[in-house]
Protein backbone atom coordinates (compact mmCIF):
# COMPACT_ATOMS: atom_id res chain seq x y z
CA UNK A 1 0.00 0.00 0.00
CA UNK A 2 1.78 3.21 -0.88
CA UNK A 3 0.95 6.55 1.37
CA UNK A 4 1.64 9.98 -0.45
CA UNK A 5 3.49 11.99 1.59
CA UNK A 6 4.23 15.74 1.40
CA UNK A 7 6.10 17.00 -2.19
CA UNK A 8 6.11 13.85 -4.71
CA UNK A 9 6.76 11.42 -2.09
CA UNK A 10 5.57 8.25 -0.85
CA UNK A 11 6.37 5.86 2.26
CA UNK A 12 5.91 2.17 0.70
CA UNK A 13 6.15 -0.85 2.55
CA UNK A 14 9.23 -2.81 1.70
CA UNK A 15 9.65 -6.75 2.39
CA UNK A 16 13.28 -7.21 0.35
CA UNK A 17 16.58 -8.24 2.30
CA UNK A 18 18.78 -5.53 1.06
CA UNK A 19 19.93 -3.40 3.82
CA UNK A 20 21.30 -0.60 1.79
CA UNK A 21 19.63 2.61 -0.01
CA UNK A 22 19.82 2.92 -3.16
CA UNK A 23 17.87 3.43 -7.01
CA UNK A 24 15.85 0.92 -8.79
CA UNK A 25 14.65 1.64 -12.48
CA UNK A 26 12.35 0.47 -15.01
CA UNK A 27 10.45 1.73 -18.05
CA UNK A 28 7.53 3.39 -18.29
CA UNK A 29 4.62 2.62 -21.09
CA UNK A 30 6.08 5.47 -23.14
CA UNK A 31 9.48 4.10 -23.17
CA UNK A 32 11.11 6.45 -21.11
CA UNK A 33 13.23 5.15 -17.99
CA UNK A 34 12.29 6.40 -14.45
CA UNK A 35 14.72 5.80 -11.22
CA UNK A 36 13.35 5.91 -7.90
CA UNK A 37 15.23 6.17 -5.21
CA UNK A 38 14.76 4.34 -2.39
CA UNK A 39 15.90 5.35 1.33
CA UNK A 40 15.62 2.60 3.61
CA UNK A 41 14.31 2.65 7.66
CA UNK A 42 15.73 -0.43 9.26
CA UNK A 43 18.10 -3.71 8.18
CA UNK A 44 16.23 -6.53 9.92
CA UNK A 45 15.60 -9.22 6.95
CA UNK A 46 13.18 -10.70 8.37
CA UNK A 47 10.93 -7.93 8.85
CA UNK A 48 8.90 -5.49 6.37
CA UNK A 49 11.01 -1.84 6.42
CA UNK A 50 9.39 1.54 5.38
CA UNK A 51 10.78 3.01 2.02
CA UNK A 52 10.28 6.86 0.98
CA UNK A 53 10.23 7.36 -2.76
CA UNK A 54 11.06 10.28 -4.36
CA UNK A 55 9.52 10.54 -7.55
CA UNK A 56 10.11 12.79 -10.86
CA UNK A 57 6.99 13.77 -12.23
CA UNK A 58 7.18 17.33 -13.55
CA UNK A 59 3.70 19.58 -11.98
CA UNK A 60 3.03 22.76 -13.18
CA UNK A 61 4.09 24.56 -9.63
CA UNK A 62 6.82 22.29 -7.89
CA UNK A 63 6.03 21.85 -4.99
CA UNK A 64 2.53 21.00 -4.95
CA UNK A 65 1.16 17.20 -5.20
CA UNK A 66 -1.32 16.55 -8.15
CA UNK A 67 -4.78 15.40 -7.94
CA UNK A 68 -4.89 11.13 -8.12
CA UNK A 69 -7.36 11.42 -11.05
CA UNK A 70 -4.63 13.31 -13.07
CA UNK A 71 -1.95 10.24 -12.65
CA UNK A 72 0.25 11.53 -15.28
CA UNK A 73 -1.23 8.89 -17.92
CA UNK A 74 -2.82 12.13 -20.02
CA UNK A 75 -0.76 13.84 -22.96
CA UNK A 76 0.54 16.97 -21.08
CA UNK A 77 -1.08 16.12 -17.85
CA UNK A 78 1.12 18.58 -15.32
CA UNK A 79 -1.82 18.57 -12.19
CA UNK A 80 -2.93 21.21 -13.37
CA UNK A 81 -6.75 21.37 -12.40
CA UNK A 82 -7.51 24.10 -9.48
CA UNK A 83 -10.68 24.29 -9.87
CA UNK A 84 -11.32 20.43 -9.88
CA UNK A 85 -13.35 20.00 -13.04
CA UNK A 86 -11.84 16.77 -14.11
CA UNK A 87 -12.72 14.61 -10.92
CA UNK A 88 -15.45 12.89 -12.80
CA UNK A 89 -14.41 10.46 -15.26
CA UNK A 90 -16.75 10.97 -17.63
CA UNK A 91 -16.36 14.94 -17.80
CA UNK A 92 -12.63 14.69 -17.85
CA UNK A 93 -12.56 12.75 -21.26
CA UNK A 94 -14.68 15.02 -22.70
CA UNK A 95 -12.45 17.91 -21.09
CA UNK A 96 -9.42 16.42 -22.99
CA UNK A 97 -11.60 16.45 -26.00
CA UNK A 98 -12.62 20.29 -25.91
CA UNK A 99 -9.16 21.50 -25.12
CA UNK A 100 -7.79 19.43 -28.04
CA UNK A 101 -10.32 21.11 -30.35
CA UNK A 102 -9.62 24.73 -28.81
CA UNK A 103 -5.77 24.00 -29.56
CA UNK A 104 -6.19 23.09 -32.93
CA UNK A 105 -8.71 25.97 -33.60
CA UNK A 106 -5.93 28.74 -31.88
CA UNK A 107 -3.54 27.53 -33.82
CA UNK A 108 -4.73 27.83 -37.02
CA UNK A 109 -6.23 30.90 -35.76
CA UNK A 110 -2.84 32.45 -35.02
CA UNK A 111 -1.05 30.79 -38.01
CA UNK A 112 -4.22 32.77 -40.10
CA UNK A 113 -3.60 36.19 -38.08
CA UNK A 114 0.17 36.48 -38.54
CA UNK A 115 0.65 35.36 -42.60
CA UNK A 116 -2.44 37.41 -43.76
CA UNK A 117 -1.30 40.49 -41.23
CA UNK A 118 2.29 39.77 -42.26
CA UNK A 119 1.24 40.19 -45.96
CA UNK A 120 -1.01 43.32 -45.31
CA UNK A 121 1.77 45.32 -44.05
CA UNK A 122 4.31 45.10 -46.28
CA UNK A 123 1.87 45.49 -48.94
CA UNK A 124 1.88 42.01 -50.78
CA UNK A 125 -1.81 41.71 -50.68
CA UNK A 126 -4.52 44.52 -50.05
CA UNK A 127 -6.38 42.62 -46.90
CA UNK A 128 -8.36 43.69 -44.22
CA UNK A 129 -6.98 43.46 -40.58
CA UNK A 130 -8.15 40.47 -38.98
CA UNK A 131 -10.63 41.84 -36.85
CA UNK A 132 -12.03 43.08 -39.62
CA UNK A 133 -11.91 40.49 -42.06
CA UNK A 134 -15.28 38.92 -40.89
CA UNK A 135 -17.37 42.13 -42.69
CA UNK A 136 -15.88 41.52 -45.80
CA UNK A 137 -18.16 41.43 -48.75
CA UNK A 138 -17.94 38.70 -51.42
CA UNK A 139 -18.85 39.09 -55.18
CA UNK A 140 -19.24 35.28 -55.38
CA UNK A 141 -21.75 34.86 -52.69
CA UNK A 142 -23.56 37.14 -49.97
CA UNK A 143 -22.71 36.96 -46.06
CA UNK A 144 -26.04 35.03 -45.23
CA UNK A 145 -25.20 32.33 -47.98
CA UNK A 146 -21.55 31.79 -46.74
CA UNK A 147 -23.00 31.75 -42.88
CA UNK A 148 -25.59 28.96 -43.70
CA UNK A 149 -22.91 27.03 -45.13
CA UNK A 150 -20.87 27.10 -42.88
CA UNK A 151 -23.23 26.43 -40.47
CA UNK A 152 -24.00 23.06 -42.03
CA UNK A 153 -20.54 22.29 -43.00
CA UNK A 154 -19.08 22.95 -38.90
CA UNK A 155 -22.46 21.39 -37.64
CA UNK A 156 -22.13 17.82 -39.54
CA UNK A 157 -18.51 17.56 -38.86
CA UNK A 158 -18.71 18.21 -35.33
CA UNK A 159 -21.90 15.96 -34.71
CA UNK A 160 -19.65 13.41 -36.30
CA UNK A 161 -16.89 14.29 -33.75
CA UNK A 162 -19.52 13.80 -31.06
CA UNK A 163 -21.02 10.79 -32.29
CA UNK A 164 -17.35 8.83 -32.71
CA UNK A 165 -16.74 10.32 -28.94
CA UNK A 166 -19.50 8.82 -27.16
CA UNK A 167 -19.28 5.21 -29.98
CA UNK A 168 -15.33 5.28 -30.42
CA UNK A 169 -15.16 4.04 -34.10
CA UNK A 170 -18.57 4.02 -35.25
CA UNK A 171 -17.63 7.20 -37.80
CA UNK A 172 -15.18 4.40 -39.57
CA UNK A 173 -18.02 1.90 -40.25
CA UNK A 174 -18.52 1.49 -44.34
CA UNK A 175 -21.33 3.55 -45.55
CA UNK A 176 -20.52 6.41 -42.36
CA UNK A 177 -19.25 8.90 -44.11
CA UNK A 178 -20.31 8.63 -48.27
CA UNK A 179 -17.66 5.76 -49.08
CA UNK A 180 -14.60 7.91 -47.50
CA UNK A 181 -14.22 5.71 -44.71
CA UNK A 182 -10.94 5.03 -45.53
CA UNK A 183 -9.58 8.11 -46.39
CA UNK A 184 -10.35 9.56 -42.95
CA UNK A 185 -9.57 6.36 -40.54
CA UNK A 186 -9.43 7.15 -37.06
CA UNK A 187 -7.12 6.29 -34.70
CA UNK A 188 -8.72 6.71 -31.57
CA UNK A 189 -10.99 10.12 -30.70
CA UNK A 190 -10.21 13.04 -31.05
CA UNK A 191 -7.28 11.91 -33.38
CA UNK A 192 -8.23 11.02 -37.00
CA UNK A 193 -6.40 9.65 -39.59
CA UNK A 194 -6.33 8.48 -42.78
CA UNK A 195 -4.56 10.47 -46.09
CA UNK A 196 -6.57 13.41 -45.91
CA UNK A 197 -5.95 14.22 -42.10
CA UNK A 198 -2.39 12.50 -41.34
CA UNK A 199 -1.32 12.74 -44.84
CA UNK A 200 2.78 12.36 -43.82
CA UNK A 201 1.61 9.11 -41.59
CA UNK A 202 2.62 10.51 -38.56
CA UNK A 203 1.96 8.78 -35.34
CA UNK A 204 0.09 5.76 -36.78
CA UNK A 205 0.37 3.83 -34.08
CA UNK A 206 -1.56 6.29 -31.76
CA UNK A 207 -1.26 4.21 -28.83
CA UNK A 208 2.45 4.99 -28.38
CA UNK A 209 2.66 8.35 -29.94
CA UNK A 210 2.92 10.01 -26.14
CA UNK A 211 5.69 12.08 -27.49
CA UNK A 212 3.27 13.48 -31.13
CA UNK A 213 0.48 13.97 -28.67
CA UNK A 214 2.57 16.29 -26.02
CA UNK A 215 4.02 18.39 -28.95
CA UNK A 216 0.68 18.99 -30.26
CA UNK A 217 -0.57 19.70 -26.96
CA UNK A 218 1.82 22.01 -25.62
CA UNK A 219 1.96 24.04 -28.75
CA UNK A 220 -2.03 24.37 -28.79
CA UNK A 221 -2.03 25.82 -25.22
CA UNK A 222 0.18 27.86 -26.27
CA UNK A 223 -1.72 29.41 -29.17
CA UNK A 224 -4.81 29.80 -26.79
CA UNK A 225 -2.33 32.25 -24.72
CA UNK A 226 -1.39 34.01 -28.22
CA UNK A 227 -5.03 34.12 -29.16
CA UNK A 228 -5.42 35.95 -25.80
CA UNK A 229 -3.09 38.05 -26.26
CA UNK A 230 -4.05 39.20 -29.80
CA UNK A 231 -7.64 39.54 -28.56
CA UNK A 232 -6.30 42.21 -26.06
CA UNK A 233 -4.09 43.34 -28.52
CA UNK A 234 -6.47 44.67 -30.75
CA UNK A 235 -9.07 45.92 -28.37
CA UNK A 236 -5.80 48.12 -26.51
CA UNK A 237 -4.24 48.91 -29.86
CA UNK A 238 -6.68 49.13 -32.54
CA UNK A 239 -4.10 47.78 -34.62
CA UNK A 240 -2.88 43.92 -36.17
CA UNK A 241 0.05 42.02 -34.08
CA UNK A 242 2.81 43.01 -36.68
CA UNK A 243 1.98 46.32 -36.52
CA UNK A 244 2.53 46.29 -33.07
CA UNK A 245 5.73 44.44 -33.69
CA UNK A 246 6.89 47.11 -35.93
CA UNK A 247 6.42 49.85 -33.72
CA UNK A 248 7.45 47.90 -30.91
CA UNK A 249 10.85 47.02 -32.55
CA UNK A 250 11.25 50.94 -34.00
CA UNK A 251 11.78 52.41 -30.04
CA UNK A 252 12.00 48.60 -27.89
CA UNK A 253 12.85 50.72 -24.74
CA UNK A 254 9.52 53.26 -25.01
CA UNK A 255 7.27 51.33 -27.08
CA UNK A 256 6.31 48.13 -24.87
CA UNK A 257 3.32 46.56 -23.72
CA UNK A 258 3.76 48.89 -20.28
CA UNK A 259 3.78 52.06 -22.17
CA UNK A 260 0.69 51.08 -24.09
CA UNK A 261 -1.35 49.82 -21.01
CA UNK A 262 -0.85 53.14 -19.18
CA UNK A 263 -1.37 55.43 -22.41
CA UNK A 264 -4.41 53.10 -23.36
CA UNK A 265 -5.97 54.19 -19.56
CA UNK A 266 -5.12 57.73 -19.63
Amino acid sequence: MDVAVGRGFQILAYAGSSPFPGRCSHTTAFGTTKTNWLAEIGSSSHHPRVVVRAQNRPTWLPGLDPPPYLDGTLAGDFGFDPLGLGEDPESLKWYVQAELVHARFAMAGVAGILVTDLLRVTGIRNLPVWYEAGATKFDFASTRALFIVQLLLMGFVETKRYMDFRNPGSQAKDGSFFGLEASLEGLEPGYPGGPLLNPLGLAKDIKNAHEWKLKEIKNGRLAMVAMLGIFVQANVTHVGPIDNLVEHLSNPWHKTIIQTLAGSGS
